[in-house]
């Protein structure tokens, strides 16, 4: 009898766990639905289909935090940005790293369970705006999936990693990519792409998740056939009508490269789409136009991608002010009726509230300073541009620049507070016609073709202009009220670019920090209640976990990104630092070693031989083709090199090997034979020789001064 009541109960609790959905075999749409009756596991990007990223977990709570330690810690052998979230299921983990590589963990000890490493050709970096990234998997019925960098989408078992099918959504042959986590809905898994400022047209695309099926794509943007015989056809007949001339040519732009969310009760997907393809309206569109649909929320029938309505966030946009940033569903009180809203803080500085069953417009107003636009207009929707701002007239320094009063870091809402806690910044840029009538503009495939004059926009060659120009970014944590449209309380950081959030029900708010603080914040204060030193820059946003009842807290630390990779001047020095998955709990006792010290030195540099005009044309030349990878003004971040201090620069024939022949090919470096002749390629090294030069003369007249 004692045997057979052991057996009833070992059969009633394996019932209970299958019935709580805790194995990864189980994970599908009810049981994303139900995340808050599963609040120790993250088995979607957001945690919720809604993309709070609010954890109803308590057991760390602001007054315990300060008990909070390293757990476990993995340090990862890629040295380029870090941005997934990691899931948890079943206690496993399961994340990416920079070149789309998936790794699964024990979630409660750290031990590497399987990797998988999609073998992305390291040219594909090339065609990546903003780093080798990637933001995540998703998990449906034993299944991983993942979109990797040069385009494909995979399905791996969850147990062993293999690969069960891949199929490429993209033609390879033009410069997409793909950085973005993609997402399961009732069975399809959604994968959109990147690549509209070298010229591409977006889409988002849904594949039948047991077979890689394509079952529907919706076009963003129209192009040169009047039908593509897609999901979004009937939508396209909306958007033709607002573009001009043969703007098909230079690609439209408009990828869907990061944020979804999804209604289940209103059965309504909601996409965030990208900016135009170049970013210049006056170029991709002569004429004008709104451009649809160029940086707008798009909702589509998730069965068959049926266009439901959208709201354009920047028309006619000519600034890259995307609106793939983070969208957020939650149910608001507003004026004494509850609506059910949708949030979203995109780069051009509003922050926007949209009934999300229609796409009306409830509210907007800046959460960080603006200089393009004075307002929205309530009754239309539309900003109210400021003079000049399309810098039709001479230059316009504006803010937000490109990289957006709020960049693809995830916000976090809280529904305690109900606040929004956005990762906001300040980075102004001058935006400048490339030459009158746009004479100076020319069409070339597979680099960037924004439409801006890039030498206009390129950081200052001197120490004295570097420091003052990263001096004048700024970077903050904000709490903001999506009712009243306004900021509770704010964090300064040190600088721009800094880490996505995490809000939980203990009362916190986590994010790391471009120099390697990964902090804790009183959700209600924004009081400091804890840090810790990553000794690396965090851009990734944390989730947490619960496993035999331990909280876990947990992120993806390594600064990378189209802000470190463009504008290495405005880095800070502690950004840089091996990249990690860190995990923590209450009483974790884990060390890491110390940080390594930076041994980079200059190579015994020649003569600087080149005149000053062809310095001057090298430097124009690295703003227009360099400049985007190498950093501006050729100061890189960390995991790309600085080419001022490379030993290539020293010899010409070396350096023409690369830049013209292809030598390195192999670690992403391809040839611009298809661009520059070498003597261009000549002018560029002379033009570095002259940085590299200038460069090691400053640091040995402060070190003699010391």
């Amino acid at each position: 009898m004692k045997r057979i009541s052991a057996l009833a109960v070992t059969l009633a609790a394996m019932a209970m766990l299958a019935g709580c959905g805790k194995t990864t075999a189980d994970i599908d749409g009810k049981r994303i639905a139900a995340a808050d009756n599963h609040p120790g596991e993250w088995v979607t990007h957001g945690r919720t289909y809604g993309e709070q990223r609010f954890s109803p977990l308590d057991k760390v709570s602001v007054s315990n935090v300060g008990q909070l330690g390293l757990a476990w810690s993995y340090d990862l052998p890629e040295n380029r940005g870090i941005e997934a979230t990691p899931l948890v299921a079943d206690g496993v983990m399961y994340t990416t790293s920079s070149w789309s590589i998936v790794r699964a963990f024990d979630a409660k000890t750290g031990k590497l369970i399987w990797e998988y490493d999609p073998k992305v050709p390291r040219k594909t970096g090339v065609k990546a705006c903003c780093d080798a990234v990637n933001r995540g998997v998703a998990l449906w019925q034993g299944r991983v999936y993942f979109g990797a960098l040069d385009g494909r989408l995979i399905s791996l078992d969850a147990k062993t990693g293999k690969v069960k099918w891949s199929v490429v959504t993209v033609d390879q042959s033009k410069p997409y990519t793909i950085t973005g986590a993609p997402r399961v809905i009732k069975g399809k898994v959604l994968i959109g792409n990147g690549g509209a400022e070298l010229g591409v047209r977006g889409y988002l695309s849904a594949y039948d998740a047991k077979s890689g099926k394509m079952l529907w794509r919706f076009f963003t943007v129209p192009g040169e056939q009047a039908t593509d015989g897609a999901a979004s056809d009937d939508a396209m007949k909306i958007a033709r009508p607002t573009w001009k001339g043969e703007f098909w040519k230079v690609g439209g732009g408009g990828t869907v490269w990061d944020s979804m969310a999804y209604d289940p009760d209103l059965d309504l997907l909601y996409i965030g789409v990208g900016n135009g393809s170049p970013w210049n309206r006056d170029i991709r569109s002569p004429g004008g136009g709104d451009n649809l649909f160029l940086s707008s929320i798009v909702a589509l029938k998730p069965d068959t991608g049926k266009y439901v309505w959208h709201y354009q966030t920047t028309p006619g946009e000519s600034w890259d002010y995307t609106a793939t940033q983070h969208i957020i569903l939650a149910d608001l009180t507003i004026a004494g009726r509850p609506v059910k809203a949708l949030m979203q803080a995109p780069k051009n500085g509003f922050f926007y509230v949209l009934d999300r069953t229609n796409g009306k417009l409830i509210s907007a107003k800046n959460y960080v300073p603006i200089s393009w636009a004075t307002g929205v207009d309530p009754a239309t929707g539309r900003p109210v541009e400021t003079p000049n701002a399309r810098y039709g007239s001479g230059p316009s320094l504006a803010m937000p620049g490109p990289l957006g009063g709020h960049n693809w870091m995830p916000m976090a809402y809280s529904p305690k507070t109900g606040l929004v806690y956005i990762p906001a910044q300040e980075i102004p840029f001058p935006y400048m016609q490339p030459g009158g009538a746009n004479a100076n503009f020319r069409y070339q495939p597979g680099v960037w073709n924004l439409g801006v004059d890039s030498l206009v926009a390129a950081m200052p060659d001197d120490e004295a202009g570097i420091k003052a120009i990263r001096a004048s970014l700024k970077g903050r944590l904000i709490a903001w009220d999506p009712i009243t449209q306004s900021e509770k309380w704010s964090v300064p950081h040190s600088g721009p670019w800094n880490g996505g959030l995490l809000a939980t029900a203990g009362g916190l708010v986590f994010q790391g920090s471009a120099t390697g603080e990964f902090a804790a914040y009183d959700a209600a204060t924004g009081k400091k209640v804890w840090s810790f030193d990553a000794q690396t820059g965090i851009v990734a946003p944390p989730m947490t976990y619960e496993i035999d009842g331990e909280q876990y807290v947990a992120v993806m630390a390594g600064w990378g990104g189209g802000f470190a990779v463009s504008i290495g001047a405005g880095a800070d020095p502690r950004s840089e630092g091996v990249r990690r998955l860190l995990v923590f709990k209450i009483g974790g006792k884990g060390v890491l070693p110390p940080r390594p010290v930076s041994n980079k030195a200059f190579p015994d540099l020649p003569p600087v031989t080149g005149s000053a005009a062809q310095i001057a044309a090298g430097k124009a030349t690295f703003a227009g083709y360099c400049g985007v990878c190498h950093g501006s003004s050729a100061v890189s971040d960390f995991s790309i090199p600085d080419l001022r201090y490379s030993p290539v620069i020293t010899d010409a024939a070396a350096f023409k090997g690369v830049v013209i022949d292809g030598d390195r090919e192999a670690n992403g470096m391809v040839s611009f034979s298809r661009y520059l002749t070498p003597a261009k390629a000549e002018e560029v090294r002379q033009y570095l020789l002259s940085l590299a030069t200038a460069q090691k003369a400053s640091l040995a007249a402060t070190s003699a001064g010391r």
